[in-house]
Formats: C-alpha cells, structure tokens, sequence
C-alpha cells in the first residue's frame, strides 16, 4: 500500500511514515506543493494524503491540479476547526479529510477504509452491471454512465454511487451511506456525505422532470430514483 505524504512538518512526517510502516504501508515523504502535485501524478501511488498548509504551493491549489488528470484518493489533512479548507477540499474532489492534531491509528484507518474500497476484488470484473434508469454502475471497472457518457468521479464518489445504485428506489439511511461507501462508521456533525452528493448531484444533471436523481429524505437518508 503505497502512500505518497505531503506535509512540510519534516518531524511529523518522520513520525507517520515509521508508524505508518509498521501497519504495512510504505510511505513516502515530500515537503512542499510543488514536488507533491508532481509525485501525485507519476502513477506510483495508491492514496495521497495532502497537508492545506504548504510551501510554494498550497494544499487546495495541488488538490486541484491532481484531479485535473487524476482520481487516485486523496485524504486532506486540514486545520482543528476549518471549515472552509474542508468545504472546499471536498468540493474539489479530495475523498475523505482528518483534521490536525489526529491520532496516526485513525489516520491509518481512514487510509485503509477509502483503499479497501477502492481495490478491486480478483473476480469482480465479471460482476454484473447496475443499471438504474439512464445511469448504469460497472462495479468491476469502477466505471459509471450517465445517459451513455462516463462519469468523472472520484473513488468515494463513485463508491457512494455504487451504495445507492444497489438500494436503488430505496431510502438508505446516512449510516448505512457512511458503513458502506465510505467504510467506516458515520461520524458526529460529520457533512462530508452530503458534500460528496452534492458533487454527484452536479455531475448527473436532472431527470426528464427536472428533479435530482439522487433525492435527501430530511431526517432518515438518501434515495437515487428508481426511474
């Protein structure tokens, strides 16, 4: 599990990079925004997790400039309290954030949950296809259509997709949302779901009637409409 961290806090990501060895990644460091838009994107990595705070180039402005060519997940690591870098991270298509100071087990464990997701299983290319009205969800090739025309989504887009598309017609409670696309369980004032489905609402358009297709039931979940 090849993790590429981006942080200018040389001694903390000494620290991540030992503690994180030891849970069975092989981590590499580097220190401004720059050289960690360039790494990103060299394709030897499985997960970047991406400091706001940078040198010549900050973490927002690498966020965008990864996923202008790339959908490899990315973790942000933002400010206790931020709101704004969050908003804007997820917006921009980061899959999952963990805000400073954070405990390196939970850092680890977020790492695993947006990996274990995104790993495709040896037999799931055969999978069947999910086909809800105009959208269709091609499990084994982490490839989704909408009205024929793929879907630039990233890892945890795509795997919320996948959780609604297979209780399509169905409200799927926030909880289940979080169990299953985002692997692990839902968080207090946790708003990052509704971020990543407000994205998805953007990329799918509206239906014929002009509604959503992926529709909020206040208080119990969310429900992508059966046609």
């Amino acid at each position: 599990m090849r993790v590429l961290l981006v942080d200018d806090d040389v001694a903390l990501t000494g620290m991540l990079a030992e503690y994180l060895g030891a849970e069975g990644f092989v981590v590499e460091a580097v220190h401004d925004g720059d050289a960690g838009a360039r790494m990103a994107l060299d394709g030897a990595y499985e997960a970047v997790v991406l400091d706001v705070m940078l040198p010549r180039r900050n973490g927002i402005d690498v966020l965008r400039a990864i996923r202008r060519e790339s959908q490899i997940p990315v973790l942000m690591l933002t400010a206790k309290g931020d709101d704004v870098d969050r908003i804007v991270g997820l917006e921009l298509g980061a899959d999952d954030y963990i805000p400073k100071p954070f405990n390196p087990r939970e850092l680890a464990a977020r790492l695993r949950a947006i990996l274990r997701r995104t790993r495709t299983a040896a037999g799931a290319a055969g999978e069947d296809a999910i086909r809800v009205g105009d959208l269709e969800v091609r499990p084994g090739e982490r490839l989704a259509l909408w009205q024929g025309r793929p879907l630039e989504l990233t890892s945890t887009e795509f795997n919320l997709l996948e959780v609604l598309a297979r209780h399509a017609g169905r409200v799927v409670s926030k909880a289940e949302v979080s169990e299953q696309g985002l692997g692990r369980p839902l968080a207090r004032f946790d708003r990052g779901i509704d971020m990543h489905l407000s994205n998805l609402r953007r990329k799918l358009g509206t239906l014929a009637d002009g509604r959503s297709p992926i529709q909020t039931v206040r208080g119990v979940g969310y429900q992508l409409l059966a046609g």
